[in-house]
Formats: structure tokens, sequence, C-alpha cells
């Protein structure tokens, strides 16, 4: 549903036409860019805290740099929403994150003003950084690049990263801008929050360092030279009057800040002042997230991602089915680890900076000295949970699969090379929805089955969850010293009566689910459901398809494998992962080794980057929903009747 924009917002069509506005319309022109977003958001759902907190900022930023020539890479995008509503997408806005519509990230090839993709956290100082050297190495001295990066994602290693080598390269254009607002997604934990915190809750240091600035700035017989003296004992100003030195600086980034970043003139008046101040820098600004929006202010991770709400009364609307539903995977992972770590006191959980996303909350809350939120630090949250493992804790490491990617080698090398039996629960695996190619789990199966010492499966549904999870702490998993992979999906399950005893699952047991004669359908993980729905419906066709759950792809039922190709000449492979390197992979390299011949059809993700929409929506584009699975057999079936 399309909003109708304020005034002074329906003339802003490209920064371009920004640019033309005064400054005093500036004001006017963020009260308008919030209400759209607030009405947008409201109508048709998305991100929504992120991006009301930094409406004044983008409109500064658009205003003082001349974008698209001078690159604005935003952290992540939750943040984005009001720069691409004035970077020429406002009429479309309402298409964000549904099949076929605008994206709810920066995207390269959707805009020129999205001079970097990010979905990802703690990218942009890195990617800034190498447009600032691309651009001196093309000799253009006078281009701009700027960061923006929330105090969230400062946490993660690659920040720190992109930060130090900045602090080398002095003739570098580049600006981060710390977009400080206490909060990720949850509240942010660690020592870098501590310390802003100190930074800006130092009146005295903040009041000194105004009052020295402004009384050297009307010196005009010292002038320029007299801020740089200033600058140079910032420093030494910042130990002595709050008991450390600045962190920025030691990496030789020059500070500037804390700022208001919801005052806009004030917000112009620095970054113009910025621009002819040469070299790495950053500018601390202090913003709300949800700001402009009393709700989301007052619950900001409740308000992140709200869904569809009443923008006058605060209500999120909720879907109410008169009968009890299935939970959402996570509910149960967070419900079971907590039964499970009630039995057992050695077990342990850790999540990088998602507590809620993953429900690990419920054990934060009910056990904070045994769960841990790491912040954004994926690495460090798999080392840490191995140093742990050394200690004979049991830990479950809870890392939304795509996000595991990133600390990989710590898998590999952490992990499995010393045989430390951690616990990976990998949330979000499989098709993320409306997030889109950069949130999908679509390769876990496959990075995770070649490894060694790793065991990796999939649950079907929340019993077989929470019966893997249980089998995982088992003392004789434990003591084998292989890693466990547990992946699922987001959204909902199938089982209403889902909080049953736990059972133990043979590692490596696959099960059969129906018997049949034509056809053998294998599949791995929550989409075996839909192969439950597929040939039941096919029986009414007169196709008698067999089903098979493998439910671990290593290591793999053999015995299960030497049944169906013993008895079958037409296999169907289903996962809801990466065709190349997966399930199906894996069933062809055992017919291969074991000398069977057998037409196999593999039904996944296939070898392309698939966009955002629906699951649904995206596993009908992929030809796995049901309808998909039924058209494998029919198309299997033909095939047969031709031949016989």
């Amino acid at each position: 549903m399309l909003v109708t924009p304020g005034n002074l917002l329906a003339k802003v069509n490209t920064p371009e036409d920004l640019r033309k506005l005064s400054k005093d319309e500036l004001p006017q022109l963020c009260d308008e860019l919030r209400q759209y977003i607030i009405d947008t958001v409201s109508i048709n759902g998305g991100h929504f805290g992120a991006s009301l907190g930094v409406v004044e900022l983008t409109a500064a930023l658009h205003y003082v740099y001349n974008t698209p020539d001078d690159k604005l890479i935003w952290d992540v995008g939750h943040q984005a929403y009001g720069h691409k509503i004035l970077t020429g997408r406002r009429d479309k806005f309402y298409t964000n994150r549904i099949y076929g519509g605008l994206s709810g990230f920066p995207k390269i090839s959707e805009s020129k003003y999205d001079a970097f993709g990010v979905g990802h956290s703690s990218t942009s100082i890195s990617a800034a950084l190498g447009m600032a050297v691309g651009s001196l190495h093309n000799g253009d001295k006078d281009a701009q690049h700027i960061a923006v990066i929330g105090d969230g994602a400062m946490t993660a290693g690659l920040a720190f990263e992109g930060m130090n080598h900045a602090g080398s390269l002095k003739d570098a254009n580049l600006l981060i801008i710390l977009n400080d607002n206490c909060m990720s997604i949850d509240p942010n934990v660690g020592a870098l929050r501590e310390y802003l915190t100190d930074i800006t809750t130092s009146k005295s240091y903040n009041k000194v360092k105004d009052e020295v600035w402004n009384l050297l700035g009307k010196m005009s017989h010292f002038g320029k030279s007299a801020r740089e003296i200033v600058s140079k004992i910032e420093t030494s100003l910042k130990g002595a009057v709050t008991g450390n030195s600045n962190f920025f600086e030691a990496l030789n980034l020059r500070y500037f800040g804390p700022i208001d970043g919801h005052d806009i003139d004030h917000l112009v008046h620095v970054m113009e002042d910025l621009k002819n101040i040469p070299g790495p820098k950053i500018l601390h600004c202090l913003t709300k997230k949800g700001k402009g929006y009393e709700p989301a202010e007052k619950d900001q991770t409740k308000w992140h991602a709200p869904g569809l709400f009443d923008k006058l009364t605060g209500e999120i609307k909720k879907s109410n089915s008169p009968v009890p539903q299935p939970p959402k995977y996570q509910i149960v992972f967070g419900k079971s680890i907590v039964e499970l770590a009630e039995k057992d006191e050695k077990i342990v959980g850790v999540t990088p900076a998602m507590p809620s996303g993953s429900s690990l909350n419920i054990m934060m809350e009910a056990m904070p000295e045994r769960a841990f939120d790491v912040a954004i630090a994926e690495q460090h949250a798999v080392t840490f949970s191995a140093g742990m493992a050394t200690k004979g804790l049991t830990v479950f490491c809870n890392i939304y699969s795509t996000f595991m990617q990133r600390a990989y080698d710590q898998v590999i090398h952490d992990v499995c090379l010393q045989k430390l039996p951690v616990i990976f629960c990998l949330d979000r695996a499989g098709f993320a929805g409306a997030d889109g190619p950069t949130h999908h789990g679509a390769y876990d199966l496959a990075y995770m089955r070649c490894i060694p010492n790793m065991i990796v499966s999939a649950p079907m549904n929340e019993q077989e969850l929470r019966n893997l999870m249980y089998t995982a702490t088992l003392d004789k998993i434990q003591k084998g010293k292989d890693a466990f992979t547990i992946r699922y999906p987001r959204g909902k399950g199938v089982m209403v009566d889902w909080q049953t005893d736990f059972e133990e699952i043979e590692i490596g047991k696959g099960r059969k689910i129906k018997d049949g004669e034509d056809i053998a359908i294998l599949t791995i993980g929550h989409v075996g459901n839909y192969a439950v729905k597929a040939t039941q419906a096919l029986e009414a066709e007169g196709l008698n398809i067999a089903h098979y759950d493998m439910r671990f792809v290593k290591p793999l039922d053999e015995e299960l494998l030497h049944e169906v190709f013993q008895n079958f000449k037409r296999v169907i492979t289903v996962e809801d992962g990466c065709l190349q390197g997966g399930m199906g992979s894996a069933v062809l390299e055992f017919m291969a080794e074991n000398g069977y011949m057998a037409q196999v059809k593999r039904l996944g993700i296939p070898d392309r980057l698939v966009e955002h929409g629906e699951q649904l929506e995206l596993q009908k584009e992929c030809g796995f929903d049901p309808e998909g699975i039924m058209e494998a057999c029919r198309a299997f079936a033909e095939q047969n009747a031709i031949t016989a």
C-alpha cells in the first residue's frame, strides 16, 4: 500500500533534490521522513526502530556529501530505510522485503546510491577503507567515503581490523560514523559498551572540550592552528578527565564527539567541517533506536521488526487462531535447553548477540550464570565455546546458519581438529524469508558435512529437535569427541503437543515414514513434512510413494540407503539447502561408491542467489514446496510409463 508523503518529502526524489532545500527546512523534512517510515512499516511490515533512530543522520549525510559520487556505506541495512526513501525509491518503498520488491538491505544492483551490499554486520569500515584506497589509486583525492556503523556492530573483530588498518593510512579519506544507541537487536553487552558509556556520560570531559574548542576557534590570530593544538592535547584531556585514554585515537583515528545524532542543524555543521579534515576519522553520534515513536523507544528489542501494527495505538497485530498453533522452532530450543540444563549442571548456552532471536534469553533469565551473550562476535562465540568444552562443559552454541559462515575457521580449527564436542544449533537454516540472500541459511549442510569429527543432523519436527538436543548431551556423545550440528528453520513447526519426554536418537539412523513401491523420496529436516503432504495427495492419483526421513547427513544411514537403492530405480531427494554438496550430493556419492544404478532427482536450493520473499514463495520458486515435490514424482511416473 502506497503512503502519501509530506509536502517537503514529496519534492525529494533524489539527494540532489534534498540539497536544494534550505537548512531551515531540514527539521520538517526529517519529521516527514520519520512519519513516512512509520506509516509504511505499520502497513507493510519490516524492520523499524533502527531506521527511525538515524533519520536526522541520514538527511544530514545526503545533504552534506555529494552522493553517489561520495560513497555512503551503511553497516547492516536495518538503518537504511530513510536512505532508500531519499534515493529514488520512495514510491516503491511499499514493496520493501516483499517477493519481487525492494530488498530490505542496501544492494549494489538495486541503486547507484547503494555503494556496498550489506546484510551481515561490521563490514562497513573495511569496505569504505577499500574504496578510499581505490579512489587514491585512481587519482581522486577529493572523494569522501563514509561508513555508518552501530555500536553493536563495533563489537565484531572485523570492525576492529578495519579501524586498525585505517589508522595506518593517513591519506585515506574515510569518515566512520559511530551510531551509538546501546542496541543491536538486543541490548549491547561487553566492555566496549561500558567504554562508550563512560565517554558519553562524562559531563566534565564534554564541557571542558567544548569550552576549549570554542574559545580557541574565536581567537582569530591563532585560528586554525589553535584548533590543531587542542586536537593534539585532546587525548591527554580525555585521560585526565575520564580516567581513560581514547580507544579510537590509540588507533590513529581522529575522534570527534560525542554529539547529538538527532540535532540536524549541528550534524550538518559538524559534517561540513569534517569534509575539510583529511585522513581517517570517527564521529561519535548519540541516537535513540525507535526515535519519534514512543512504543519503539520504550521497548527497542520488541520494535526492531514488529510486523504490522496500529500506528495510533501501538498495538502489534497478531494472527489469532481459534485452535492451538505449533510453536516456532526457536521457542522449542529455548525451552528445551532450560529443561536439559535443569537436569545437567554442565550444560551452558552461548549466542552472539541474538538472545531473543534464538530464544536463549529464556535460559539467560532462568540461569543467567550459565547463558552467555557474547555480542556480535561469531568467531569468538565458537572459540569461547571450545574453551569451555575443554573444561568438561556441555556447550550449546546457537548461531543463525548464515552467521555461522563467519566462524567457519573456528569450527574447523578450534573445535573439530581438537575433537571438542561443541553442540551447534543453527537457527534460520534454509530460506530465511524476507531478509533475502544475505540471511538465507543455504550452505550449512554442505559446509558442515565435509569437516571431520562432525555430526550433522536436522529435525523434521519439534519433538525431533528436542530429542536431538538431548542426544547431543549424552555422555557417550560428549566423550566421543565429535561436534554435533542441529539445523532447523525459521518459523513454526508442525506439532502442538511437542513437549514430550526426551528420547535418545541413534546417531546416523534415519526412519521410514511411509512404505511405497513406485518412487522413494529421501528428505532431511522440516521439508519432510512437505513430502508427507505430497505422498498423501499422490495416493489419490494412484502413485504409491515411499518416504524416508534421513535425519542425518553425516553420518549417513547406509543401511537405509542400501534398502532404498535395492528396491527403487527412481529416487528423489529433498532438502532446504544448497544442492552442491548437500544431502542429495551425499546420496549420489553413496550410490556411486556402492555401484548402484538409479535415476536420482535432487530438489533444493539451486546454484544461484535466491532473492527475498516468504519462505513458501521461495521454496515454490525452487521447486521443493509440496506441489514441486508432487510434480517431480509425476514426471518420474510418466517416464516410467513411457519406458515400461
